[in-house]
């Protein structure tokens, strides 16, 4: 069962009084899953659309049994523009959830969320302070520091965990301990930004150069045995990275191409025949972290938009969750089940006051599970 709405739209939003204002109310009173109400006000709508066609044709009709002009093909190809089906599902499912603020803003550049049982819990990168934040089940947040980026981070299979930092890699053993790899690249103008776990256990971190120069990036792939090879050049914001439930594709956002591209994978070939998945309007947000739920949606963090969709693994947007802050960064499934959404936020760039919960973790359960987090083999 789908997360459920107290309020099925807003009477304010452009779309739905776009059909105010033409009398067309709707009024559902039942609690059902936020689908099943969208469609459910669709129906309505377009029952009363044919029936107010009715109506009009048989007053045409009488007009011209009365001698009166009858219907035209010339007047129906002047009707005005009215909301498409398109149009109405997003305007329904656009005030569907509200994600829960959970913690202060304890961030400046909070980024990357992983839920891990190895971990007990949640863990997330402030990215540009360089440290790696855990969240308790108490609520306890705790903090380490490990270097002067934690661009990433995702569990090992035999313990610690794998950090992309600002460089290259460090490995995190069982007791704490940090193991500095070699640096990937020597260039200071660049930095990693985001990474994640194939099917295979190998880590990938992309990059991004600190003026966001176009075409400076680039996504590395670091192997069980240490070795580094370059996956991908060209890329501008490299961001997020996740696999289909059945590990054959892979979803990847350079998040300055304004699209979330989708590749094929195969153990010995790795990420082939890159293409678009779904593009991103400007004027809904930049897409930054994304995650995979276990049904194949895929859930996009969009960054100056306030919110994360879901698109199903055809493309087509099937939900939509609001944050009250436009500066979100990503999300993962976490919790004992794997039900519960995290949303990371960051306040880079924020003026004192402006935006009082930007750099907060938000919370919320959208009636679906994510998937194990995959882990590093090294």
């Amino acid at each position: 069962m789908r997360h459920r709405l107290r309020v099925y739209y807003d009477v304010t939003h452009p779309i739905i009084a776009w059909y105010r204002q033409r009398g067309i109310l709707i009024s559902i009173d039942a609690m059902r899953p936020a689908k099943d109400v969208a469609h459910d006000i669709i129906d309505a709508l377009e029952a009363k659309r044919r029936t107010t066609r009715t109506d009009a044709d048989d007053a045409s009709h009488t007009a011209a049994a009365a001698g009166g002009d009858g219907p035209s093909t010339r007047d129906r190809s002047r009707r005005p523009w009215r909301p498409g089906r398109s149009d109405i599902v997003e305007a329904v499912w656009r005030q569907r959830v509200r994600a829960e603020q959970i913690t202060d803003p304890v961030t400046y550049h909070g980024e990357g969320p992983v839920w891990s049982q190895r971990w007990g819990g949640l863990r997330w990168v402030d990215m540009l302070a360089g440290d790696v934040l855990s969240l308790a089940a108490d609520a306890t947040i705790t903090r380490r520091h490990v270097g002067n980026v934690a661009a990433a981070v995702r569990p090992r299979r035999h313990g610690g965990a794998v950090i992309g930092v600002e460089r290259g890699f460090v490995l995190e053993e069982v007791d704490g301990t940090l193991t500095h790899l070699p640096e990937v690249w020597a260039d200071r103008r660049s930095r990693m930004n985001e990474g994640g776990c194939d099917p295979d256990g190998r880590f990938y971190c992309g990059s991004m150069a600190y003026d966001q120069r176009t075409g400076a990036a680039a996504l590395h792939r670091l192997d069980p045995d240490r070795s580094v090879h370059l996956i991908l050049d060209g890329v501008t914001i490299s961001n997020g990275l996740e696999w289909s439930p059945d590990g054959a594709r892979a979803y990847y956002n350079d998040t300055a191409t304004g699209q979330v591209a989708t590749f094929d994978y195969e153990p010995g070939r790795g990420l082939t025949g890159r293409r678009s998945f779904v593009s991103i309007p400007e004027r809904s947000g930049r897409p930054d972290g994304l995650t995979v739920d276990a049904e194949g949606g895929v859930w996009v963090a969009l960054n100056k938009g306030g919110a994360v969709r879901r698109y199903t693994a055809a493309g087509v947007l099937d939900d939509v969750v609001e944050v009250p802050t436009v500066h979100v960064t990503a999300c993962a499934f976490g919790g004992e089940r794997l039900d519960e959404l995290f949303i990371t936020t960051s306040r880079e760039g924020v003026e004192p006051g402006e935006d009082p919960v930007a750099g907060a973790l938000f919370r919320t359960t959208v009636g679906l599970r994510g998937l194990p987090v995959r882990e590093f083999a090294g």
